[in-house]
């Protein structure tokens, strides 16, 4: 029997509540908070190739197109698959660079004048330790997003959702081994998707 990468996904999240909230969780709690608001904050000032160092050179960053579909299809065809069909990203270290590069060329069509960007994160959770609590090295982390957009003069665009996140620890700190965003529309509503999550 094969295990598809949505099969992984799936057993990494589960037991979601086998965790214990022990002093050593909320101390890494804050660790991955901190984390995630330097990243946002690099994002914001728009220190782009800063914030590729923050990622493993073998991430997928994954951002799922999200269909309505009939009650009871949620689990199995609300979301497109990893590496089946379309999808907003499905990218790694390679295609996040170029979009980086691009961006800073100056002449990018949707990113001239670069938008003004504001990520906040919240509701962040571990799910997640490898091997254990206190020496981990791998976590599995959820957080829920809210990113403001101001291109122009009078584009403004909100984006709400999750992220499931695989968070790695390396010699230099925390890094992105995997990260699903789930964007909570299901028609893109901005003219451009340019933005980092």
């Amino acid at each position: 029997m094969t295990t598809t990468v949505q099969d992984q996904d799936q057993q990494q999240h589960a037991g979601n509540a086998a965790i214990e909230r022990s002093a050593a969780y909320y101390r890494l709690k804050a660790d991955v908070e901190d984390f995630y608001y330097h990243e946002a904050d690099l994002l914001d000032d728009r220190r782009f190739r800063d914030w590729l160092e923050l990622l493993t050179d073998d991430i997928s960053y994954f951002m799922p197109i999200r269909r309505n579909v009939k009650f009871g299809q949620q689990a199995a065809r609300e979301n497109t698959k990893r590496g089946e069909g379309i999808s907003w990203f499905d990218e790694d270290k390679w295609t996040l660079t170029k979009r980086v590069e691009q961006i800073l060329t100056g002449v990018h069509y949707a990113e001239e004048p670069l938008s003004r960007i504001t990520h906040m994160v919240s509701n962040v959770q571990i799910k997640g330790a490898r091997p254990d609590i206190e020496a981990a090295r791998e976590l599995d982390v959820t957080s829920r997003f809210l990113v403001y957009q101001n291109r122009v003069e009078y584009e403004t665009y909100i984006f709400v959702g999750r992220r499931n996140d695989a968070l790695r620890l390396t010699d230099t700190g925390w890094k992105i081994a995997r990260r699903e965003i789930l964007l909570e529309q299901s028609i893109l509503l901005a003219k451009n998707l340019t933005t980092f999550f």
